[in-house]
């Protein structure tokens, strides 16, 4: 029977292909992306795949049903097994695969999944993604053959490869907070070779995630690690999100470390090395971090937020090291240029080794500013993307300091906001810096009108302040 399918049009993402399994995403869309990804590999002159899965219940069954696929079309498929997503990304660059899939949910609820892929050693995401769904649809595949696949074991390799990086000078006391991630099984290996003294929380691999929910950037997800931190009067705890290409950081004093901060600490150690780099950093970071990289003899530039994008933008540039506030860490400095929990990790823990002092003293050393977390708010799909070309022609208009890489960010002399459209969700996404509570104000009010121009209700920003 000739192939064709047809994906929920939710599911096809920006940087991924992602639903709610038995509602927008079943095995028989896993088939069909193995079927449809295979046929675009080998058609660009590729065969090899491999591919990886999280810790979801639903994991182990749409990996199986993906590979069928790619084998009918036939593809030669090394399975590595259940592992953090940056395991898989690294088997696919030193094994030179010709593409790369990744079976996870990544840090949504326990329901969700999806599929995170690479081609020719690159994201593949966008117009890609949307090619697909328009292959799969009129079933334009390769005719039914038959490939191969086998089970590697890489995880040795890998754990070999980040210990490899490790630079530390002292012994540190760590705790982590696995969250029951799919980086449970490496991590528990990595750290019996690392020096120190670490404590693991919720180590095992469970994709009902039954003690908090795996994102390491949402300040209740980390309060186990921070009372442990305490508790053990740890040097610091390292947090991971549910497929741990996403880190999160606390200090010796159990304040979050937040994305934008680790990078400024990884920066200066980075450019030590590299004097003049570009570094990376999306939209949402502080103004301080392109300000210290700066100082510190940088190149800081702000790009879109986005994994995809900014795995493609530091290619570009030549870039050793980048990152977003959503604690994606890239490190192409004695990497591979990939976000990884993991790598970020070790390579953390040597620059915290050779602190003069704890972490806070580097977090108290940093200028301080009072933010908003990031703020989201619903605004229809087909109307997200047209608020923000509206707010921008009217701060155009006004004369504003605006910079329109990823939505809008105004600089005035209180500081800064940003109003930007996700790419993945049905949401607007504001946030907001400056170096006082009134200057914050003031921000947020303007933000609010420019909101309220377009015909939507401000959000209710009381409460909403948190030092930085």
């Amino acid at each position: 029977m000739p192939f064709r399918h047809d994906f929920d049009p939710t599911s096809l993402r920006e940087y991924d292909i992602r639903g709610i399994v038995g509602k927008t995403l079943h095995p028989a869309d896993a088939f069909a992306i193995g079927r449809t990804f295979a046929s675009m590999v080998i058609r660009a002159g590729g065969k090899r795949i491999v591919v990886g899965y999280d810790g979801r219940l639903s994991s182990p069954a749409l990996e199986e049903a993906l590979v069928r696929g790619a084998v009918e079309s036939g593809a030669e498929v090394t399975r590595i097994g259940c592992g953090p997503t940056p395991m898989l990304y690294f088997a696919s660059v030193v094994d030179d695969a010709d593409g790369a899939v990744m079976v996870t949910g990544s840090h949504n609820p326990p329901d969700y999944n999806g599929f995170k892929m690479m081609m020719g050693g690159k994201p593949f995401y966008g117009d890609q993604i949307r090619e697909l769904g328009r292959l799969s649809a009129s079933g334009d595949v390769l005719p039914e053959t038959e490939g191969s696949s086998a089970f590697v074991d890489i995880s040795a390799r890998y754990i070999d490869r980040l210990v490899q990086d490790y630079d530390g000078v002292r012994p540190l006391r760590v705790v982590w907070d696995n969250g029951n991630s799919a980086a449970g099984d490496v991590l528990k290996r990595l750290v019996e070779r690392l020096p120190g003294e670490h404590t693991i929380l919720f180590g095992d691999i469970d994709g009902h995630f039954p003690n908090h929910h795996p994102d390491p950037t949402v300040e209740k997800n980390l309060q186990d690690l921070i009372r442990t931190v305490d508790e053990k009067q740890a040097d610091l705890g390292i947090a991971f999100d549910g497929d741990a290409d996403r880190i999160g950081i606390v200090d010796n004093r159990g304040q979050i470390f937040w994305g934008d901060q680790m990078l400024v600490l990884l920066a200066q150690d980075v450019l030590s090395r590299h004097p003049g780099a570009t570094i990376i950093a999306d939209v949402k970071a502080s103004q301080i971090l392109f300000d210290e990289v700066a100082k510190a003899g940088g190149q800081p530039l702000m790009w879109k937020t986005g994994h995809s994008l900014i795995k493609t933008k530091m290619a570009e540039t030549g870039s050793p090291l980048a990152g977003e506030m959503s604690g994606h860490i890239f490190f192409a400095d004695k990497w591979y240029g990939f976000d990884d929990a993991l790598y970020a990790a070790v390579r953390v823990l040597g620059i915290v080794s050779r602190l003069p002092g704890p972490l806070s003293d580097f977090r108290d050393s940093l200028p301080v500013t009072v933010t908003t977390p990031e703020l989201r708010f619903n605004c229809d799909d087909t109307r997200k993307f047209e608020v923000i070309r509206e707010v921008a022609a009217r701060l155009r208009t006004e004369g504003a300091d605006v910079s329109e890489i990823d939505g809008v960010r105004v600089k005035t002399q209180d500081g800064w906001w940003l109003l930007r459209a996700s790419n993945t969700q049905a949401v607007l996404v504001a946030r907001a810096e400056a170096r006082d509570e009134a200057g914050l104000d003031r921000l947020k009010s303007a933000l609010a009108s420019q909101l309220e121009a377009s015909g939507l209700e401000a959000p209710d920003f009381s409460g909403e302040n948190a030092g930085h």
